[in-house]
């Protein structure tokens, strides 16, 4: 069977990224850290127990993060999709119709990301992560 690339990440948009990170914890009991400005004041997801490295215990489980809106298009519920080579990755999205945005960004000891529109104008993005 040829290796399939898994969803590893959710990420959602907020205007007001206190009142999101409480609902959610009150809702469902999400842990949420809040990042500094140097991080784009991003909002890290805990949606189920982690192990040391952070990544969930259970199976299919995901965390995620949420990122304040802006003008672009990225104002819509996204998904992060885990790839061995993002360079490879990109030149398939490319070769498939999808449209890269901008050039792979370094998130320090996270990995190499970078986002993309598919053929029906969804955000997603792509993380090739670091080796630990």
């Amino acid at each position: 069977m040829k290796k399939m690339d898994p969803v590893v990440h959710f990420e959602m948009p907020a205007e007001d990224r206190k009142r999101m990170a409480d609902f959610y914890s009150k809702v469902f009991g999400w842990q949420t850290q809040m990042l500094g400005e140097e991080m784009g004041n991003y909002v890290t997801v805990t949606t189920s127990e982690t192990d040391e490295s952070g990544r969930p215990k259970m199976p299919g489980s995901i965390n995620g993060g949420f990122y304040l809106k802006s003008g672009n298009l990225s104002n819509h519920p996204s998904v992060v999709i885990a790839v061995d080579d993002i360079k490879e990755s990109m030149r398939k999205v490319t070769e498939a119709k999808g449209k890269i945005l901008g050039e792979p960004a370094e998130i320090p000891g996270i990995g190499l990301y970078v986002s993309f529109i598919d053929t029906e104008g969804n955000a997603v993005s792509i993380l090739q992560p670091s080796m630990k």
